[in-house]
């Protein structure tokens, strides 16, 4: 963290001619952090939209230090002598640096701070410790990572710097006359302040006095600026209806899904000529059987149609539609709402991110980072954010990690819950159930369960007309005390965990775009009728392997396809994560749940939260939106391994069935299909829409039958090939349509549509779409018995759980890799030999006429076995490497 005291302000209650300093304004749309009688009027609130309650004043963290932990100090490294002596060295460089250019004029309250740890820093020159100033003892609490922006604010003396908008890079000091600048990394100090200096004599001079733009300053400072903040033209003036106009319904995936219904009824039809045909020629009415086969068939066959039309609408169909807006797609940014015609102070974001046990500096410090500069953007555009995050992991830690996280959290000014470990037996203390097969869903509904508890306790304060904000900081630490106390214990919390108008839902491997917050809330603002605005992402790589690139091609392809449906008409998904919630929207479809008698919100009956809560949504009138516009700059992480990909599809597998049907124990009282289903089915959901969300999830049910009607195929054509009725179609000509289909017409498509739409050429897509096809075929030929698995489990009541996915790669050597190997694919190996066996038994051991050698029926059963043999093996790094 470094700090940068300097330029003497003449007359600092000059007018502001640009509107680039605000007097008396020293937390734009936001109350002061403290109730300091300098800069604190006690007025301002943040008023959350919230449904059933009425919110209260926002608490403020003005005990929240953001730490420095920047890599030219290594913490891990050397001691504390040695860390100080590389801090007062950079001090007193970045002192000289701010005498060379003219910076400094010798007086009281001007020098340079670089911080050693918290609240303990280097200074130069050191005379200002004891210069009457106050300055050090405030630095020291200032302890904010700042981006910086083109609003600066004016706080009365250095007692405010503590209080002031900790997302400015900047404030100026009008009791000195002193303009303080401060950076989280000191090595870009000097650019912060070289650029904050351009900007005010562009806004106050005229851009003649100001270098023109970032190129000149990449010239001056010899790098591109620090400075990432978009400039847009397209804003709304004050007269502005900021709501927007419907947007109109696409009917693109509409066609395309008429058309796919047509090759369908077409091919069943076909079918069924054959069996009219043989009925004729040899009548036998049990032929009419064959119609218990057409709704699964039908089911099974929707995706594989539609697929064949997406591919030539990809070729040769509309794209332009892709960066146009319409109902359920953002193609273009939003116009975005202006601090200063706004009318109102600007929503608050809460960026809600829920983490287990993720390491804390590999994994989470840089997620927090980047959605710190992205807070930091927002503020400088007039609005406010917080972090609040949701550790599901912290109580399973040890006394030392635990406080690690918390001082973590402390530094950076972070809200935080964590509720106790599973213990529904109350073995180590009062008994707590951790609900849920995947606890996502339980550890964010305990966590806003907890935030709501606090609104409600809040509102309980009757605040006057001499109600300061140190009132309301001190209501808040009690509340949440109270709080605390009534759970017995067995929740921890600190910090601001009171929830804004917009939730931003991230996961502990995120980065965000740095300027991302503003363009949501103003779509959300325009659009009422939007409850959820999901973000098309990236990937972020954290390894070199093999494996993790193909699941990243393969994540992209899928964002590619959802894209082009979407753009075309079909509703948005939400897939949980890089999302933008309406809080009062998510409030407005809670429910209290049967066993505990809480108020809940994320549904923790299922595995697929998200689409129940998409659902829900959906039903009260709310729709969801995909937007596209900010490209890539939101990224996730992918499976690292092939275990948590596998995982993954068991678990989305396992989340369609029971999404859909009960288990099989309650068919007879409940019957097959489950209310969530009925829900969905009578939704005013678009009926194209419906027909491709359940080919979606026929295709689950397809690899998972995979296996099973490949063997039945064996048998079947090796002993009754010639003699089966022509409305059978072997294995092999349906593995020969998929590959057709799939691996060449697919791979095609997808070139030709990026080629289309500027995203690559189209060799490179072509060469990059034929190298990852190996490893896809083997891995969707391998999985078969994996989600099939996960299918019987739900259908028989079998109970299985997952945990968070692995966020950091761990190496392991060849012996340990293969020893997990053999226990995790166990039963998969057996089968593998088991058939294996069988086939070389049925091909050379049994008399010739019982012997199966037919190409038609071996190819298709070997192929399944080889990719299920091959899968842990081929696609597993750890022992592909062969590290000993």
């Amino acid at each position: 963290m470094g700090f940068l005291s300097f330029f003497k302000v003449k007359d600092s209650s000059s007018s502001d001619p640009a509107g680039l300093v605000r007097k008396n304004d020293p937390s734009p749309g936001r109350a002061p952090r403290d109730n300091s009688s300098t800069i604190s009027n006690g007025s301002a609130r943040f008023t959350p939209l919230q449904y059933r309650r009425t919110a209260s004043d926002r608490s403020l963290d003005d005990d929240m230090i953001d730490p420095s932990t920047f890599e030219f100090i290594n913490n891990n490294a050397g001691s504390d002598a040695a860390r100080d002596i590389k801090c007062d060295i950079l001090a007193n460089w970045l002192s000289a640096k701010q005498e060379e250019k003219v910076w400094s004029t010798g007086q009281p309250g001007e020098a340079v701070f670089v911080k050693k740890s918290k609240g303990n820093y280097s200074v130069a020159p050191r005379e200002v410790i004891k210069d009457g100033t106050s300055l050090y003892s405030c630095v020291s609490q200032l302890n904010a990572r700042i981006q910086s922006g083109l609003r600066l604010q004016v706080v009365p003396d250095f007692e405010a710097l503590p209080f002031c908008q900790r997302g400015q890079s900047a404030a100026f000091v009008s009791g000195r006359g002193i303009l303080v600048v401060w950076q989280d990394d000191p090595k870009l100090l000097l650019e912060r302040a070289e650029f904050i200096i351009n900007a005010l004599m562009k806004m106050m001079c005229g851009a003649e006095y100001g270098y023109s733009g970032d190129d000149e300053i990449e010239k001056v400072l010899g790098k591109k600026p620090v400075i990432d903040i978009d400039q847009y033209d397209d804003v709304f003036d004050t007269g502005d209806d900021r709501e927007e106009k419907p947007r109109k319904l696409k009917l693109w995936q509409a066609c395309y899904t008429g058309m796919s219904l047509l090759l369908l009824t077409v091919a069943i039809g076909s079918g069924w000529r054959q069996v009219a045909i043989q009925h004729i020629q040899n009548p036998n009415w049990l032929r009419f059987l064959f119609i218990i086969c057409l709704p699964p068939q039908v089911w099974l066959s929707l995706f594989f149609f539609q697929a064949l039309v997406g591919n030539v609408a990809q070729c040769i169909g509309r794209t332009s539609h892709m960066k146009e807006n319409s109902k359920y797609y953002s193609g273009k940014a939003p116009k975005r709402i202006h601090r200063d015609t706004f009318g109102k102070a600007f929503p608050h974001v809460t960026v809600q991110m829920p983490v287990y046990k993720e390491g804390l500096h590999s994994v989470i410090e840089p997620t927090v980072r980047s959605v710190k500069q992205a807070i930091s953007t927002y503020e400088l555009q007039g609005g406010t954010a917080s972090i609040f995050i949701n550790d599901d992991g912290m109580q399973l830690l040890s006394e030392e990690e635990a406080q690690l996280r918390q001082e973590f959290y402390d530094e950076h000014g972070i809200g935080w819950v964590a509720r106790p470990a599973h213990d529904p037996k109350g073995e180590n203390g009062p008994a707590f159930h951790r609900h849920g097969k995947f606890k996502k869903a339980s550890n964010m509904n305990y966590a806003l369960g907890i935030s709501c508890r606090v609104e409600e306790m809040m509102e309980k304060y009757d605040r006057g007309p001499g109600w300061s904000q140190t009132d309301e900081n001190t209501a808040y630490k009690n509340t949440i005390e109270s709080a605390m106390k009534e759970r017995e214990g067995q929740a921890w919390a600190d910090g601001n965990i009171r929830v804004g108008d917009y939730i931003l839902l991230i996961d502990s491997d995120t980065r965000v775009p740095s300027d991302c917050l503003l363009e949501a809330v103003s779509e959300m603002e325009q659009a009422p009728e939007v409850a959820i605005l999901q973000y098309s992402s990236g990937v972020m790589n954290v390894t070199n392997n093999f494996f993790e690139k193909g699941i990243t091609f393969f994540t992209h392809m899928i964002y590619t396809m959802i894209r082009f449906a979407v753009a075309g008409g079909d509703v948005a998904p939400f897939v949980g994560h890089n999302a933008v919630l309406r809080w009062s929207a998510v409030q407005h479809v809670g429910f209290a749940c049967d066993e505990d008698k809480c108020e809940k919100f994320w549904s923790e009956r299922t595995v697929s939260e998200d689409f129940d809560m998409s659902l829900r949504l959906q039903a009260q009138g709310y729709i969801i939106r995909l937007a596209s516009y900010k490209d890539d700059g939101y990224k996730e992480g992918v499976s690292l391994t092939v275990y948590d990909e596998l995982a993954r599809w068991e678990k989305y597998a396992y989340g369609c069935n029971e999404l859909i049907f009960n288990p099989l124990s309650k068919w007879i009282t409940r019957g097959p299909f489950t209310k969530l289903f009925a829900t969905f089915w009578w939704s005013n959901m678009p009926l194209s829409s419906k027909i491709t969300i359940m080919s979606y999830i026929g295709t689950y049910y397809a690899l998972g039958s995979a296996w099973i009607l490949t063997m039945l195929n064996y048998f079947l054509i090796g002993f009754f090939n010639g003699w089966l009725d022509h409305y059978y179609i072997n294995s092999f000509r349906v593995y020969f349509a998929i590959i057709l289909v799939f691996t060449i017409f697919g791979n095609i498509a997808l070139a030709v549509l990026r080629y289309r739409t500027n995203e690559a050429t189209l060799q490179h897509s072509l060469l990059e779409n034929a190298k990852w096809i190996p490893m896809l075929t083997i891995f969707l030929g391998g999985i078969s018995l994996h989600v099939s698995h996960a299918l019987l489990c739900h259908f028989f009541g079998i109970e299985m759980e997952w945990g968070a996915t692995t966020k950091e790669f761990v190496h392991v050597g060849f012996f340990k890799a293969l020893k997990k190997v053999l226990r995790r694919f166990m039963w998969s190996f057996l089968w593998c030999v088991l058939v294996i066996a069988i086939m070389v038994t049925m091909a050379f051991t049994l008399p010739s006429e019982w012997r199966i050698t037919e190409l038609i029926a071996v190819w298709p059963m070997a192929s399944v076995v080889v990719n299920h043999f091959l899968l842990p093996i081929v696609l597993n790094p750890q022992l592909m490497t062969f590290t000993w």
